[in-house]
């Protein structure tokens, strides 16, 4: 199918689509729709940003146009359930949208964070399609305000993220109600055993849609990572947005706790942002949203429960402040830019710590991500006045024997140290039998700990350490140190 028009969609939504400009189908749709045309179920594995909303609405859409009912009081013919409050209002927007000329056609949204009596009113005269979360919706079972034994057709989008969040037994609470008579859609960017057991459980001989590899990442979004200690991603941040070509930035963290403070640390450099996150009400991650969309705001800084809910073109960087644990959400995170046809780039910071993140998504994507910008926090230059040798040359750390007193390591061959003390030999590793200085020996051997090897990231291997030893007192060795 090369075109909107093959499908054989009712007039009505052939015309919303040319209103929108719609005129060749992605991928997805061409193999879902016709499909689901048939009646048949579907399990669809496409990356967030590929058309999914529009493979399973227009279908839907020409069904109800087609076999015309009357819904019944506090019921609905179409379920649709996604895991975030932001998808959700998505998707009832494309309803709308495709279903413009159909009248009339009742869309409802049932999801936290706003007053439910609202909701209740929109459902007591039954609607034709109904997207919810599953937290809300059961809310609203639970108040006696829908039931569920008339759905024709259920929809679970994103139905991966909604195990991540914990909704797998919400759903199966939901599904329990639902006649067996129905047709179900059920879609997903990854399919982790526990989906599959899910979907094998629900749908009846399904037909599988799969238009990209299982976790793979948009081709035309360009990754790289920069190994970061922690301590310095919020001025590495700084850097890229000056450094980068910018239209809309969208930056993930980790915790509420860190998206704001990523704010705040923009603010004071010039930079304006605002965050969405779940300690956000509905009105204020609606309105921070409609400005991200409208370009009023340029920077949004978002945990992962944006992630699958924004749905905003011309992203031109998405930037991982924090690597995700789960490496599903590295896909849904990058797949917020590249949409509509557009390139994009995804930008990831990794320190130590998050180095085991970064290998798990790379084994999950079957791609080493390529690293540029290695970034260290500034060190001051650790001062050792008593480690110079001949010539004013730095010694080595040697087994040398320091038989000075004072404040040095002392230098070599016989000659006196920077502080005019003798010594016979020149390093700071060897026995000492005069009074040490704690602090100058503590100072380079710090230095050397921590001295990193700029062309491979990692420590230099320190070997084996003597510590400095009184007159009696047994040996120490540390033996080998690692990082």
């Amino acid at each position: 199918m090369t075109q909107f028009t093959d499908f054989g969609l009712a007039e009505p939504i052939l015309r919303a689509l040319a209103e929108e400009k719609y005129e060749t189908p992605t991928p997805i749709q061409s193999q879902t729709i016709p499909t689901a045309l048939a009646g048949r179920d579907v399990i669809g594995i496409a990356q967030t940003g590929t058309g999914k909303t529009a493979a399973f609405a227009l279908p839907i859409l020409h069904h109800l146009t087609t076999k015309r009912l009357r819904p019944e009081k506090k019921s609905c013919r179409v379920l649709v359930l996604s895991p975030t409050r932001e998808l959700s209002g998505q998707i009832s927007d494309s309803f709308r949208a495709y279903g413009r000329h159909i009248k009339p056609l009742a869309v409802a949204l049932a999801i936290g964070g706003v007053p439910i009596n609202r909701q209740v009113r929109s459902l007591a005269h039954g609607v034709e399609v109904l997207v919810a979360t599953p937290g809300r919706l059961l809310d609203l079972v639970n108040q006696r305000a829908v039931t569920l034994n008339q759905v024709e057709v259920l929809v679970l989008d994103e139905a991966d993220r909604m195990l991540d969040m914990g909704f797998i037994h919400d759903i199966k609470r939901v599904v329990a109600m639902l006649r067996k008579e129905r047709q179900t859609l059920f879609f997903s960017a990854t399919m982790p055993q526990e989906i599959t057991k899910l979907a094998d459980s629900m749908l009846n001989d399904p037909v599988r849609v799969a238009v990209t590899p299982q976790a793979s990442t948009v081709d035309r979004i360009a990754q790289r990572v920069i190994h970061t200690e922690k301590s310095a991603k919020p001025a590495l941040l700084i850097d890229v947005l000056k450094s980068e070509t910018t239209d809309r930035v969208l930056v993930f963290t980790r915790t509420k706790h860190g998206a704001d403070k990523v704010v705040k640390g923009l603010e004071k450099n010039g930079f304006l942002s605002a965050a969405i996150h779940g300690n956000k009400s509905q009105n204020q991650r609606e309105r921070v949203l409609a400005d991200f969309k409208s370009g009023k705001l340029r920077i949004l800084i978002a945990t992962d429960i944006a992630a699958r809910g924004i749905d905003v073109d011309g992203v031109s960087h998405v930037i991982n402040y924090d690597l995700p644990n789960v490496p599903e959400s590295y896909v849904h995170r990058i797949g917020r830019t590249a949409r509509a046809g557009a390139d994009g780039i995804a930008i990831s910071f990794c320190d130590q710590e998050e180095g085991v993140f970064l290998r798990d998504i790379e084994r999950m994507i079957r791609i080493t991500i390529p690293a540029s910008g290695e970034r260290q926090p500034h060190k001051p230059a650790v001062r050792n006045s008593g480690n110079r040798g001949q010539g004013g040359r730095p010694q080595q750390n040697g087994g040398g024997r320091n038989q000075g007193r004072g404040n040095g390591g002392g230098g070599g061959n016989g000659r006196p140290g920077q502080n005019g003390h003798r010594s016979h030999g020149g390093g700071n590793g060897g026995q000492n039998h005069g009074r040490p200085n704690h602090q100058a020996g503590h100072q380079n051997g710090h230095a050397q700990a921590s001295r990193q090897d700029t062309s491979s990231g990692e420590p230099n291997d320190i070997g084996t350490v003597t510590f400095l030893q009184r007159s009696g007192e047994p040996r120490r060795n540390a033996g080998h140190r690692t990082r």
